[in-house]
């Protein structure tokens, strides 16, 4: 062998796939651009639906950016970056989801432009973080101060979350629950408002028409009244709560009765029935004429209870079991022998009745609940999930506002705003990262062309009519007026959005697009079933040539 031959090194698996420099970075923003087209269209009030079909044939209908991305099974890892950009938002602020996308789509879209004049990606990067610090910086200033309180902002701020949505027609009536459900939850510490919205509890069941939608000030018990000899209803009931069975335990080693004759058996048999009594009158000798118990109740026990008139529930979850705690003030008690009269708790009215086919059990009108139900109602059960989805969205809306409250104008309105004093703001760059700032706002702009686009109306006069009324006001107030199409003052339309989800937008698509943008070299491993296949897009979002089996 020559000194001069060149050994070959092998350093990876075979079948693994190496995608290297402008190919990786332009495979994985095509991926991530592919990610937002899905979800562009399904912008704004005048937004397109999605079906989305599951492996087993379920049929979901939405418009929900995060329900859109959950549903489908991307496999192209900066696709799937994408997924979570919409996933973090959403639970986060749980709104903003499909802008965000859209966003981090454009600034990739924008960022592409910039590669193929030959600017460096981290030169883009470093303009993008610093625009997207001096947008959040513009956006404070442009925002507006609020009462936590004040029930009409709320209702404002709850009815623009649902215009995008399939409710929007409902959204006045169903605004109006979610604004009374926040405030009733909502929980005052050192001077801070705090809303957590797990002590909101959305029960739904198809049937009737989403007017039918109601708040109940108390629990929902998906359950029925344990035996038919009870009360079906309860006045000014005193409630308790156990978290232990009301049964014979059995013993926790292998034991055996030895029975010989008929008086042992008949004298066993009446120890057990005295043992569920005594359970019973000690529950009765509080007070107590409601048991809701997170365990079984024996049949001796559910008729002594009906002798008793105390209505109960048995083997209600925990969850429901801490709500209604809150809701009704009682203690959870796990040694009946323990339970006293200021355990209970009280609510006006406990009945049960029938929704459509189901008997389920109503807690109303408690005292002060810092727990209460929504009862969703529409004519089917994809319009109930649908609408389920949307109260949702409009709770953490209204949950922003009152931990955080500060709003800004909807409609694309600051956006626009913060596109243009950008622009302004980018002459003091360096080099460079002028072009990026430049980009930013065009990425930013992005979000009322495409609330436009999808309302119809014509993009490049959207732009340039949008563009010339923004630069004559100092405060946000043109955007994009969906339901007539065309450009107006949206102040005046009173569509108002929290701050605090334009920020989260801001931030969650400039990280994720800066991250995208810094990978030059993907390195998928081979699968060690099949061989990785090189090349093609087989289908789906996202395959783009070199991924290999991503």
């Amino acid at each position: 062998m020559s000194a001069q031959q060149q050994i070959p090194i092998v350093l990876l698996k075979e079948g693994t796939t190496e995608t290297k420099d402008k190919d990786a970075q332009r495979n994985n923003i095509t991926a991530a651009k592919l990610v937002a087209e899905v979800v562009r269209s399904s912008l704004g009030p005048r937004g397109m639906d999605k079906m989305l079909v599951d492996p087993m044939g379920d049929v979901t209908i939405t418009n929900d950016g995060a329900t859109i991305l959950k549903e489908i099974d991307v496999q192209h890892p900066a696709a799937k970056m994408m997924v979570e950009v919409s996933k973090s938002v959403d639970n986060e602020v749980g709104d903003g989801t499909t802008s965000s996308v859209v966003m981090a789509g454009s600034l990739l879209e924008k960022a592409e432009e910039l590669i193929d004049r030959d600017v460096h990606p981290s030169v883009i990067v470093d303009g993008y973080k610093k625009c997207s610090s001096k947008a959040g910086e513009i956006l404070r200033n442009l925002s507006t101060l609020v009462k936590p309180n004040d029930k009409e902002v709320l209702n404002k701020i709850s009815m623009t979350s649902m215009t995008s949505k399939m409710v929007s027609m409902n959204s006045e009536h169903l605004s109006e629950i979610v604004v009374e459900s926040i405030l009733a939850a909502a929980d005052e510490t050192d001077g801070k408002i705090k809303v957590d919205i797990d002590n909101i509890k959305v029960d739904k069941k198809p049937g009737g028409s989403i007017n039918d939608t109601s708040l109940i000030r108390g629990m929902i018990l998906d359950k029925e009244v344990a035996h038919a000899g009870m009360p079906k209803r309860v006045d000014e009931a005193k409630i308790a709560l156990i978290n232990s069975p009301l049964e014979i335990e059995k013993t926790e080693f292998d034991a055996k009765i030895s029975i010989t004759s008929p008086n042992q058996m008949k004298s066993f048999l009446e120890e057990e029935n005295n043992i569920l009594k005594s359970m019973v009158d000690k529950i009765a000798s509080t007070g107590a004429n409601v048991v809701i118990c997170q365990k079984g109740i024996d049949d001796i026990a559910q008729h002594y209870l009906a002798k008793e008139n105390i209505l109960a529930v048995r083997r209600v979850n925990e969850s429901d079991m801490a709500k209604l705690s809150r809701a009704s003030g009682a203690r959870i008690v796990t040694n009946i022998d323990e339970l006293a009269e200021n355990d209970l708790g009280y609510s006006k009215l406990v009945e049960e009745r029938k929704v459509e086919n189901d008997k389920w059990v109503f807690i109303e009108e408690c005292k002060n609940p810092k727990a209460v139900s929504i009862l969703v109602r529409g004519g089917s059960q994809r319009v109930v999930d649908e609408a389920e989805r949307s109260i949702h969205d409009a709770l953490m809306c209204v949950k922003d506002v009152i931990e955080y409250p500060y709003i800004v104008t909807g409609g694309g309105a600051p956006e626009a705003t913060v596109a243009l004093k950008l622009r302004e703001w980018a002459g003091s760059l360096p080099g460079r990262e002028q072009l990026a700032a430049e980009k930013f706002a065009d990425a930013l702009e992005s979000i009322p062309l495409t609330l436009a686009r999808n309302a119809g109306m014509d993009v490049i006069d959207t732009q340039v009519h949008l563009r010339s009324k923004t630069s004559s006001i100092q405060k946000p107030k043109f955007g994009i007026d969906v339901i007539n199409g065309q450009i107006a003052d949206m102040t005046s339309k009173q569509v108002y959005e929290p701050l605090i989800v334009k920020e989260n937008v801001l931030n969650a698509a400039t990280e994720t697009a800066s991250m995208i943008l810094r990978i030059d070299n993907v390195i998928a491993a081979s699968n060690s079933k099949n061989t990785p296949k090189s090349g093609g897009m087989p289908g789906g979002v996202g395959k783009p040539n070199g991924m290999g089996d991503y």
